[in-house]
């Protein structure tokens, strides 16, 4: 997709209603289309043209307000969408507003997940801020009785200049729902650009500095009850039974819901229904997984390696690492992840009759909406969720559990409820990163080429499950965007790539970058150790054996940045270098470490990122910041261990993160290639952990091939 595309690839489709608001003012209502990972939170592909499931309203006050069905979770969503209409309206943009569309059905399916949403809707918000500016031109010039091409559109006023005529958007508003265009409006120019390109002040800033943002644990309705949860400890059990006499004797304590996994404690305040909730002593009924722990979970991944056959291939490795100078042989593996969100899970609802009312921080607005009408028996359609902000997603709020949990609660009390999950049920009853494993055998010729890749890769795969639930079998998405691992970032002639996906006890679900956050580990990992069996610098390795320009420019981008080759080195400190392309991006990251004994400080990482084209440069930048600093906590000390069927980490004590004392100094370069715009939110995670193993290899020669670092023995200083 070119960037300029000058709207001769664009249907007028896009738009397809404007009338004039209530209170006055223009509304213009159009379709944005889901894609990429949202597409799996889909319950079936539909024959239905598609909906309106966006607004643009320009008010009297001059006010310009999206409406988006795009959940914003501190990925800078809402401001790079309005970033696009603003461009081509030419509006004033402290005058710029965006607002999360409430679920009513003419915004059809509402996801956000992915990485995909400005890349996908780029073309569609421009042309409806062209539309909507070309509207209010002719507006003015039938008000002035003068011909359209004398007015001009600038900081949400249109201007007849030689008249002196000037008018806000606000005051032409009316007028311009009246007027019908009969056909394209020319966008601009990449050259032609003001806004897109630069970074403005984020849209939601203010409110967060101030206090007055509305997170999902910040709703109050009146007369609701707090409700705290307790689930089965063991995954796929079920309740068997609880006495809620305990509870009731703690006073604030209204009432206790049984569910077939869990129990709630109603109360009119979080601390007594918490209190509440300890007391009870219910009875479990734990299942087939109460025989499962990290060794048997071992057994069934090398079962599931030794099983695999399914794959793709590209020549022939099997032949070319028989003829191999040098084989390369390494198993490489990671652990569960729990996403630990800042905002732990929470949703209100209120349940009247046939009807339910949901205020929640959710990135899958329609998936919310139905499992909740399918729980509750009711319609979709009178399910009403309202999008808070998200105090973190990373593909948990993907899930349906916690809205439809506080459904349940509201429907049991007559009354609304706020149901909070508690910290410890948080990470205990999520849906995790699976659990992964990877063997690998690589062959290099004399000369230190690689010719050969074989992987073998045994997942409980996230994206697999959620696209299979409810749809007749087919390929493994999952598996699908792993096969980059057997050479697509590099030229290896002969690969084969087979796939084991197994069901293993914990659920499964996206985690931020998905599986490219373990695939990224592993697959720069085993380029790494080709490299050094090749005798090779590791960044000239992968320059000389990079499969496009892309890759190849971001590798040489970085090492500049980083000094490779050129910068000496302090006493201990040493370099590692990865590159994964994920969304859409290719980024590549240098991180300098130094080891002393078995004590490791990561100092300093550069990282060059290619998203194409990058609308809002400081938002790309922010978010290559959180993705390497989210990653990095993974790769440190991120795991989720097993016992008994049970996760064994219950808090951030067990569970820790990077504090700001060992968060390193991070250097961000963004280079414009002009290939098809990528994503942002996700692709700065999976690099860093690879980045940083094989910077400790490179300063004291031992390899890391199993995450955490706490798991390999050393220790983050």
């Amino acid at each position: 997709m070119p960037t300029d595309t000058g709207g001769k690839n664009i249907s007028r489709r896009a738009i397809l209603t404007t009338a004039a608001a209530a209170g006055g003012g223009l509304l213009i209502g159009f379709h944005l289309p889901a894609s990429g990972l949202s597409n799996a939170f889909a319950a079936a592909p539909s024959p239905e043209p598609a909906r309106l499931n966006a607004y643009l309203r320009i008010a009297p006050n001059n006010i310009i307000t999206l409406m988006s069905p795009k959940s914003e979770m501190g990925q800078g969503v809402h401001t790079g969408l309005a970033l696009l209409v603003a461009e081509e309206l030419e509006v004033d943009w402290t005058r710029m507003r965006v607002e999360t569309a409430p679920s009513t059905p003419e915004f059809g399916f509402m996801s956000t997940g992915g990485s995909p949403s400005v890349a996908t809707t780029f073309d569609a918000l421009r042309r409806v801020g062209a539309e909507a500016r070309e509207m209010l031109r002719r507006a003015a010039a039938a008000r002035w009785k003068v011909p359209v091409n004398e007015t001009r559109a600038a900081g949400s006023f249109i201007y007849h200049d030689a008249k002196q005529f000037r008018a806000s958007y606000g005051q032409l508003a009316t007028e311009a729902a009246r007027v019908k265009l009969s056909k394209d409006v020319p966008l601009k120019s990449n050259k032609e650009w003001k806004l897109i390109g630069t970074s403005p002040r984020r849209l939601d800033t203010p409110a967060k500095v101030d206090g007055s943002t509305q997170y999902g644990i910040d709703v109050k309705v009146p007369g609701m009850l707090i409700g705290a949860i307790m689930h089965c400890p063991v995954s796929g059990g079920t309740l068997k039974d609880v006495d809620p006499r305990r509870a009731m004797v703690v006073k604030g304590v209204k009432q206790v819901v049984q569910l077939d996994n869990a129990v709630i404690v109603l109360a009119d305040g979080y601390w007594p229904a918490h209190k509440g909730l300890g007391t009870l002593k219910p009875q479990w009924t734990f299942g087939p997984n109460h025989v499962q722990n990290d060794a048997t979970i071992s057994i069934l991944l090398e079962r599931a390696l030794n099983d695999a056959r399914n794959g793709t291939s590209t020549g022939d490795a099997d032949e070319a690492l028989k003829s191999a100078a040098k084989v390369v042989e390494a198993a490489y593996e990671v652990p569960y992840l729990a996403h630990a969100a800042m905002e732990p899970m929470n949703a209100t609802a209120w349940v009247r009759g046939d009807e339910a009312e949901i205020w929640a921080p959710v990135q899958a607005q329609t998936a919310n909406q139905r499992a909740v009408a399918t729980a509750l028996g009711i319609s979709p359609e009178k399910v009403l969720i309202h999008t808070t902000y998200l105090g973190g997603g990373f593909g948990r709020r993907l899930q349906t559990d916690f809205t439809v949990q506080a459904a349940l609660a509201s429907r049991a009390a007559g009354k609304p409820v706020k149901l909070i999950w508690s910290r410890e049920e948080d990470i205990r009853h999520g849906t995790f990163r699976p659990r992964a494993k990877a063997v690998f055998r690589a062959g290099l010729d004399k000369a230190g080429k690689p010719i050969a890749l074989k992987v073998a890769l045994a997942e409980n795969s996230a994206v697999g499950n959620v696209a299979r639930k409810g749809r007749p079998p087919r390929e493994d998405v999952s598996a699908a965007a792993s096969v980059w691992l057997t050479g697509g970032a590099y030229n290896i002639p002969n690969t084969r790539f087979v796939h084991g996906d197994i069901e293993l006890p914990l659920p499964v679900g996206p985690w931020r970058s998905v599986q490219f956050s373990h695939n990224g580990f592993f697959g720069e990992s085993i380029i790494d150790e080709m490299a050094y069996a090749a005798g090779a610098d590791p960044l000239a390795f992968r320059k000389d054996n990079a499969s496009d320009s892309r890759h190849l420019a971001v590798l040489t981008k970085v090492g500049e940045m980083a000094g490779w080759g050129t910068r000496k080195l302090a006493a201990g400190h040493a370099l590692g270098i990865a590159m994964v392309e994920s969304s859409g991006s290719v980024i590549a990251q240098v991180a300098e470490v130094s080891v002393n004994g078995r004590e490791v400080r990561l100092h300093t990482v550069w990282c060059a990122a290619d998203c194409g084209t990058a609308i809002y440069p400081g938002n790309v930048s922010y978010q290559m910041e959180s993705g390497i600093i989210f990653g990095l906590t993974a790769a440190l000390y991120g795991q989720v261990n097993i016992d008994r069927g049970s996760v064994i980490q219950m808090n951030f004590t067990g569970y820790d993160m990077v504090r700001l004392a060992q968060a390193p100094e991070i250097k961000v370069a963004i280079i414009d290639s002009g290939a098809p715009m990528g994503g942002a939110g996700e692709p700065g995670v999976p690099p860093i952990a690879p980045a940083l193993t094989n910077a400790i290899f490179a300063a004291c020669g031992e390899r890391v091939r199993s995450l955490p670092l706490l798991k390999a023995g050393f220790i983050p200083v």
